[in-house]
């Protein structure tokens, strides 16, 4: 049996939680170095080259993107699959996932939680509210507005469970942290399909855990968590200052 494969990236990051929702859902055995981003060392750059994570590294190779590492988990562990079979279902499994990592990325990552929670904690600024407050007025509504005209009202995007729904739920977790939760009044689409991939065993598990990183600062997040029982690298990828990515917002 092959070791268990490397993931490199935070638990708070959406990218990561996707790969790793993958993994458990796969049963594709895994050990994480917790690593915030900005604090990647030039090992960390050598894996990737823009400084963004996840990165994944088993027996056969080493990538790092997210959307390539869920497409390598469903080449290489077919079962139970993640990508529709049928041509028209995978094209559009695969558009809710673009959409999300860009689109959704953009708006609940780097103009919300960016501000709301990484600019104060990694880079010692003060929470820009006004932005913040343009963000939930503007950007946000827009999403939803979106994805409840995509959305089923029962079950899951395409019938079965997929990467569009993994996808699209992992990025509005991190908007909790954000303090913003999909009221159900207005949006009951897009929270109810949230509720369910919440409810999966795949999330229910890192749930804990990623709440942990949350409240614990980067430099004890590895032990934390390993003393959590999750199960983290025994070296990481970590410098001592943090420093942004060539394509860092």
């Amino acid at each position: 049996m092959a070791d268990p494969a490397l993931i490199v990236g935070s638990l708070i990051s959406p990218y990561v939680r996707k790969v790793l929702a993958c993994c458990e859902i796969k049963r594709v055995a895994y050990r994480v170095d917790p690593l915030v981003p900005f604090y990647g060392n030039e090992r960390f750059e050598a894996l990737s080259p823009l400084r963004r994570i996840p990165v994944f590294r088993d027996d056969r190779t080493t990538i790092a993107d997210s959307s390539v590492i869920c497409q390598y988990l469903e080449d290489r562990y077919p079962e139970p699959r993640l990508y529709p079979a049928e041509p028209a279902a995978a094209a559009r499994a695969r558009w809710f996932e673009e959409y999300a990592d860009t689109r959704m990325g953009d708006v609940f990552v780097w103009r919300l939680f960016n501000e709301a929670v990484i600019a104060p904690s990694v880079w010692g600024k003060p929470r820009d509210l006004e932005s913040i407050a343009r963000t939930l007025e503007h950007e946000v509504p827009e999403v939803l507005r979106y994805l409840e005209r995509q959305l089923p009202s029962d079950g899951f995007v395409l019938g079965e469970l997929s990467i569009a729904d993994i996808s699209i739920a992992a990025f509005l977790r991190n908007a909790i942290w954000a303090r913003f939760e999909v009221d159900a009044r207005l949006w009951p689409r897009t929270a109810g399909l949230v509720q369910r991939v919440f409810a999966l065993p795949a999330f229910r598990r890192l749930m804990p855990y990623e709440d942990i990183m949350v409240r614990t600062p980067p430099a004890r997040q590895r032990a934390v968590l390993a003393e959590a029982g999750f199960p983290v690298t025994d070296e990481g990828l970590a410098a001592d200052t943090p420093r942004r990515g060539p394509m860092s917002v």
